[in-house]
């Protein structure tokens, strides 16, 4: 078989994971060697779903990201007052955007906010409708982090400068691209509440390593099975002890469970009265594992 046609099992469990039938079609056809460009003609695809398949390959790191082509210190013209009055005069759009961005806040906008996001049309090129879209993501964003505070206009015309570096300058690219960085963010609280931790954001180190061990291609039930392995051994959550842990499983192209309890079981350290087998507390939590249902 041609290597090249091979899809590895990480690649695969992302696949799987975005649930996307037209990007798991997409990225089997790039396989092959055929051009991006003729894709949509040859599977039948309409624009906007090869724009939601391209995206969602982008962000599974399974397609290469666009050149970029604007870089965050970068500096926006300085616009002036004149300059938002002019555009508030002058047409429908940029007032609309104020009001929307004004009713998302629950505020009226200052004046050097309005430049801001003047910059994100004018300078940054975007549309109306994209900019609203980044708007609402960066607040719901903020919201699945456990930040029921709005995000500044710095944080999102830092989020516009990654759009338009990513070429997310379309209604149907800025959708798709929101939902999969939302699904991501969720993913991410999913495997949070499996650690126990609900109390209390994520810091920016400990969402670092979830991150890390989804890009890898584990699920739940495998990072679940590496929290149990972590207590037992560590005595409670020990975020480098369980980044290990993973990290072997990952260097032995280890990525299920049943895999993993095949070829690595951890060393008995309590046995059993007879001092043969598995402890009681592992074997328990081996059990309620292999019983759970995939997320």
């Amino acid at each position: 078989m041609d290597e090249n046609l091979q899809v590895s099992l990480v690649d695969a469990r992302r696949l799987i994971a975005a649930a996307s039938g037209d990007a798991a079609l997409l990225y089997l056809y790039l396989k092959t060697g055929a051009d991006l460009e003729n894709a949509a003609a040859s599977l039948h695809m309409t624009p906007i779903q090869m724009e939601k398949a391209t995206v969602c390959l982008r962000q599974l790191g399974l397609l290469p990201r666009r050149q970029q082509r604007l870089q965050p210190e970068q500096e926006r013209p300085m616009y002036t007052e004149r300059d938002v009055a002019r555009h508030m005069e002058d047409g429908r759009e940029f007032p609309s955007l104020v009001g929307e961005l004004q009713r998302v806040l629950g505020r009226v906008l200052s004046t050097e906010e309005l430049k801001i996001l003047l910059g994100m049309l004018d300078y940054l090129g975007l549309p109306t409708e994209v900019v609203a879209i980044l708007i609402n993501f960066c607040v719901e964003r903020n919201r699945l982090r456990g930040n029921l505070r709005a995000p500044s206009l710095r944080t999102m015309e830092k989020e516009a400068y990654a759009w338009a570096d990513e070429g997310i300058d379309t209604l149907e690219r800025a959708v798709a691209y929101a939902q999969n960085r939302l699904n991501a963010q969720r993913k991410v609280n999913q495997v949070a509440a499996a650690l126990q931790i609900s109390d209390r954001r994520l810091t920016q180190g400990e969402e670092k390593y979830i991150r890390s061990w989804l890009d890898m291609g584990y699920d739940l039930p495998e990072i679940q099975l590496a929290y149990e392995r972590t207590c037992m051994n560590a005595g409670g959550l020990k975020w480098p002890y369980m980044n290990k842990i993973i990290l072997n499983w990952h260097s032995k192209n280890l990525h299920s469970v049943a895999g993993i309890l095949e070829t690595d079981r951890p060393p008995a350290a309590m046995n059993s009265a007879d001092g043969k087998g598995i402890d009681p507390i592992s074997k328990a939590a081996i059990d309620r594992l292999m019983h759970e249902e995939n997320w």
